[in-house]
């Protein structure tokens, strides 16, 4: 195609956008009190992508269950934890035996509500412990089947027009013995309390040489090449509707030691596949290890990212409100995320509000183009903060990109569409051009290594929001 060509296309398309803009604005703003026209109409919109997402979260109970019940694992019924294999202690019992004597439905209903928010009512228990609980209870049932899940999250992310997903899969599986280096953990907790920088990243620097005489590397060789590649070719998860790429993550209750050697291993992942394209945080924020070591955290991935500067990471920060915590708390872990650790976006951020310095913090963001992760339901459900006590009009004010994500959609019991519909009932200082922005970020800050991908993902957005925007007027 000549240049004149080229511009008349790209002219007859942005002629033919802005044509069709007009009415799909009036009809949104018509039906933003309209929760069910707000679905149907989300529904129908393409979403780009979902860039805050966790995989065993993600996967719905009731297949989780079902192969549970099929596979004859034994339940504590208690807890409503799930086991292969029949543990010592506790009353556990065999899903057979319980289907024998005629109390499988019961048993049923009770598991689902301890896996997931159906049938929660908040005087039964605190809605933050329910969720985190949850994964420990049915992970021996999602464990070894990756390949239904994955299906499960790819299927359901084409019918709700969702072109994309960036989820946090697993942990790198590492047996490396590291009995020679537990000395270390009492060390960089002492430097911490003293706020050593310069003593922490010389510890950093012996336990990284340590790790590579170890041969860490074999384990993100082993990982990246017989498990997230293999999974993925064989599925064919990658197709012209629909595109996945991995972050990997560590668990931040880890002591120091175990925690940076999974850390080393998943940067080490990250930086040689295409397919792993970021390194992430999790586990509760507010947990006793989580709060003790958050500034050793940040410290270790400002040191990961000096030997593998290209390697991208979110982190989940301010994922706390007030009165979960101590209110100092509240003051610091967004900006450390941001300016120690150089997190290349933010997941949650639900407490800037209270950050110091909050108006410069958010300048700072907007400026270097650092994004903030939201996730409305999880934020409604695991920290009771919505409306206007959510910083997401916040964030807008000062220019900070935003997308929306589910986080956990499985276990919350929702989807993409619904984080929208909650996005534009809620917030009506979101016009449709907000909104489709934030669709065009879900892409344009993916953590995408592929350029020429990234690219067809925004021509394909273009394609899509066209024909969604042709419908309009009826």
């Amino acid at each position: 195609m000549n240049c004149s060509k080229l511009f008349f296309s790209i002219g007859l398309f942005l002629f033919v956008g802005l044509a069709y803009s007009q009415p799909v604005n009036q009809y949104f703003e018509k039906i933003r009190n309209n929760e069910a026209a707000l679905t149907a109409f989300f529904s129908q919109m393409p979403k780009g992508g979902d860039l805050h997402h966790h995989y065993s979260g993600a996967i719905y109970t009731e297949p989780l269950l079902e192969r549970a019940i099929a596979e004859n694992f034994y339940v504590n019924t208690e807890t409503m934890e799930v086991s292969k294999i029949k543990p010592v202690m506790g009353h556990w019992e065999n899903f057979s035996n319980i289907q024998s004597r005629g109390e499988l439905d019961k048993y049923k209903q009770k598991i689902i509500k301890k896996w997931s928010v159906k049938y929660y009512q908040p005087s039964d228990y605190p809605s933050d412990k329910l969720f985190f609980e949850s994964f420990d209870k049915f992970w021996p049932a999602a464990k070894g089947h990756f390949e239904d899940g994955l299906l499960e999250l790819k299927n359901r992310a084409i019918k709700e027009n969702l072109s994309y997903i960036e989820t946090q899969l697993t942990t790198i599986p590492c047996d490396l013995n590291t009995d020679n280096l537990q000395q270390w953990n009492s060390v960089l907790r002492k430097y911490e309390t003293g706020r050593n920088e310069k003593a922490v990243f010389n510890i950093l620097d012996t336990l990284w040489n340590q790790l590579l005489q170890k041969n860490i590397s074999k384990y993100a060789d082993v990982f990246n090449t017989q498990f997230v590649k293999t999974l993925h070719q064989k599925l064919s998860i990658d197709d012209s509707r629909f595109t996945m790429r991995y972050q990997n993550f560590v668990l931040r209750f880890m002591e120091p030691v175990a925690l940076f050697k999974n850390m080393m291993l998943a940067f080490i992942s990250a930086d040689q596949s295409d397919l792993i394209v970021g390194v992430n945080l999790v586990s509760p924020e507010d947990g006793e290890t989580s709060l003790k070591d958050y500034w050793l955290h940040m410290l270790m991935f400002q040191y990961c990212h000096s030997r593998f500067p290209n390697v991208k990471y979110s982190l989940h920060a301010g994922e706390l409100c007030l009165g979960l915590v101590q209110p100092e708390q509240l003051t610091w872990h967004i900006r450390s995320a941001v300016y120690l650790a150089k997190a290349s976006r933010i997941g949650h951020g639900v407490d800037i509000a209270y950050e110091d310095s909050s108006y410069q913090l958010l300048r700072y963001m907007a400026v270097n183009k650092i994004p903030v992760e939201i996730n409305l339901a999880s934020n409604e459900f695991i920290l009771n903060v919505k409306d206007s006590r959510h910083p997401i009009t916040l964030y807008k004010e000062f220019g900070v990109p935003i997308v929306i994500s589910t986080d956990d959609p499985g276990i919350l019991r929702t989807n993409i569409t619904e984080q929208y519909v909650l996005l534009a009932k809620r917030y009506k200082s979101f016009s449709y051009a907000d909104i489709k922005e934030i669709v065009y970020n879900s892409i344009e800050y993916s953590f995408i290594k592929d350029q020429g991908k990234k690219k067809q993902l925004i021509k394909d957005l273009d394609e899509r929001f066209l024909q969604f925007e042709a419908k309009f007027p009826f």
